[in-house]
């Protein structure tokens, strides 16, 4: 056989070679789950995420009290499904702050009041394993590196003029298992009093009302942190607070998981903005890529904003109970 022919036999298998092997990599990194996860091509991953929200941002000096969108029977875009219509005689704020405009139906969160001091907790721990199917997330419920304020607030402290919290802040054992790939439940349940969902920091999400089931982000006064304790001394917030909010400069920051499972995001476009209500759904979420446990994913989640219901308007999943 010719020199010539043995070198172009060669080179043909080679190459028969090099795209069998390209072709089988390129399906490879691809899986999909209904409703929960789909892991992007290697294509897709090596793109930025980008957001593009349709309307400005809100104005956070004028923003809507949330109180009139809260709902008993069905949720709603910019809204909240409540369990419960609240408690009469609840605990909570006793007067309204002067940042606080109810004739208009607005506050300015740029004049909101901050219950005083600097408390650090350095037995916080915070830890999360995936374990076959389930997230599990175990938490003393204490702030991991962030501060709080002091608790009862002080009779000296300007917030006590609004809010009376005398509960005090200790520690609180957390141990949830959440679906790892969390799917839509039949329709959206609404949300009861207490913990909702958990943040990445070792906090308790509580839904974004009071006792009495006004916006409690609106009436009640917290810490530099935007976090309070109830009556059995949990730490909690009711919105993603502004020191994990504006610590997430990215465009997906995954910050917790509601107690149905999906993730938490803080989300931002090219500028930097927060979305609006007009970019979520009816339970305060939407389906984008986000990054989440190391991969960048196509995945359903709930988008923190700055206006009402915050966070979560209802559980597009099955509640861990």
């Amino acid at each position: 056989m010719p020199k010539q022919l043995t070198r172009h036999a060669i080179a043909v298998s080679l190459l028969v070679i090099l795209i069998a092997s390209c072709g089988s990599s390129s399906t490879a990194s691809e899986s999909t789950n209904t409703n929960s996860i789909t892991t992007t091509s290697s294509e897709i991953q090596s793109d930025a995420i980008v957001n593009t929200w349709v309307g400005p941002p809100m104005d956070t000096t004028k923003l809507p009290i949330g109180t009139s969108k809260v709902s008993l029977t069905e949720p709603a875009i910019g809204g909240l499904y409540a369990c419960d219509s609240g408690v009469p005689n609840g605990g909570g704020a006793h007067a309204a702050g002067p940042w606080i405009n109810e004739s208009d139906g607005t506050w300015d969160l740029s004049k909101k009041v901050s219950v005083q001091g600097e408390v650090s907790w350095p037995m916080a721990s915070y830890s999360e394993v995936i374990e076959d199917e389930s997230r599990v997330i175990v938490s003393n419920g204490l702030p991991l590196d962030e501060i709080t304020g002091t608790f009862p607030i002080a009779v000296n402290d300007p917030a006590y003029a609004y809010d009376r919290n005398p509960n005090t802040i200790a520690s609180n054992e957390v141990s949830v298992s959440l679906p790892a790939h969390p799917e839509f439940g039949i329709s959206p349940t609404c949300l009861g009093k207490g913990r909702i969902g958990i943040l990445k920091n070792g906090v308790s999400l509580f839904a974004s009302l009071d006792e009495l089931n006004r916006d409690a982000v609106a009436y009640e006064t917290q810490d530099k942190c935007d976090g309070h304790p109830q009556q059995t001394s949990v730490y909690h917030y009711h919105d993603i607070p502004s020191c994990i909010r504006d610590a997430a400069s990215g465009s997906s920051t995954v910050v917790g998981f509601a107690y149905d499972g999906f993730p938490i995001v803080v989300e931002r476009d090219a500028a930097g903005d927060l979305p609006t209500n007009a970019d979520l759904d009816e339970c305060h979420g939407r389906t984008s890529l986000i990054e989440l446990d190391g991969e960048r994913v196509q995945m359903y989640h709930y988008s923190a904003t700055y206006e009402f219901p915050y966070f979560i308007g209802c559980f597009q999943g099955t509640p861990t109970s």
